[in-house]
């Protein structure tokens, strides 16, 4: 039977041949789609919208069973984002109320705002929308914080233990935190027309409530006649004129602003020894 014969290629033709069939083989494998890359970390964003830099990621070792021991992979740090957002309000908040109390609503722009708070005018913005929510915040944000010292009034307290801290609560306030009354001041100067609600409102509510514990002690015997929502201005004027007043208190003492603590002390020992005599209380 005849056999074909195959003749081998010449050695310089084979050479050459096995060559291109090398070349032929890398080029198919580097035109092979490759794995996908990973994507690099994110950068995280903070509540306004602003990136973080990479560096404030926290690594945590072995995050997941998968990871090889000792392995480290980038993750955002724990912090509740309503945490973020009361900080942040509360940062706007207090530089709002300063610079209201010193240059007042209308002569405080969005922009100097931002600037006093350390922020950008965008995240003002984000958090509060306009110049006058803002401004309404501050305001209700003062009256929230006057009322919680009312909570000492009670009809089950002693009623000269009840004034005192009352009186005190409102005191230190005053010391420390002036603007606050300032800016309150200003709003009640101009016929309060951005929280009139508030005013006829939660205020109203809460004088009413207390004046019934007060009537209560008049009517038990534990205090002299007085006139309870008449009672509460008092209170107020008393206390606040340390804040809203505080450079015509200081000429008069001859003293510097803002008054020392031995002033301030001085103060409220006279505002209270004053109520609780008036109401027939043991000063």
């Amino acid at each position: 039977m005849a056999r074909t014969m195959v003749s081998p290629l010449p050695p310089a033709a084979g050479e050459g041949g096995a060559k291109r069939r090398e070349r032929d083989a890398q080029s198919q494998v580097s035109r092979a789609p490759r794995p996908a890359r990973a994507n690099p970390l994110p950068q995280p964003l903070s509540p306004a919208g602003e990136r973080r830099p990479r560096s404030q990621v926290a690594l945590s070792p072995n995050p997941s069973p998968r990871l090889g021991r000792g392995e480290q992979t980038a993750v955002a740090p724990v912090v509740k984002p309503g945490r973020i957002r009361q900080a942040q309000e509360q940062t706007i908040l207090q530089a709002a109320e300063k610079l209201f109390a010193r240059t007042g609503f209308a002569g405080t722009s969005m922009n100097e705002l931002a600037l006093a708070a350390g922020l950008p005018k965008s995240t003002l913005h984000y958090y509060f929308g306009t110049k006058e929510t803002l401004y309404r915040a501050v305001l209700a944000s003062i009256l929230e914080d006057w009322l919680v010292g009312a909570e000492a009034l009670r009809a089950d307290a002693d009623p000269a233990e009840a004034l005192r801290t009352y009186i005190r609560y409102k005191m230190r306030m005053t010391a420390g935190r002036p603007d606050a009354s300032r800016v309150f001041a200003s709003e009640m100067l101009a016929g309060a027309p951005h929280i009139r609600d508030l005013l006829a409102g939660e205020l109203r509510r809460l004088v009413a409530a207390k004046s019934r514990v007060i009537r209560e002690w008049i009517a038990a015997g534990k205090l002299a006649p007085v006139d309870p929502p008449h009672l509460f201005f008092t209170l107020w004027a008393m206390t606040q004129t340390y804040a809203d007043f505080e450079p015509q208190v200081a000429a008069v003492l001859d003293t510097a602003t803002p008054l020392s603590s031995r002033h301030q002390s001085r103060a409220t020992a006279h505002v209270e020894s004053f109520v609780l005599r008036a109401c027939g209380l043991k000063a």
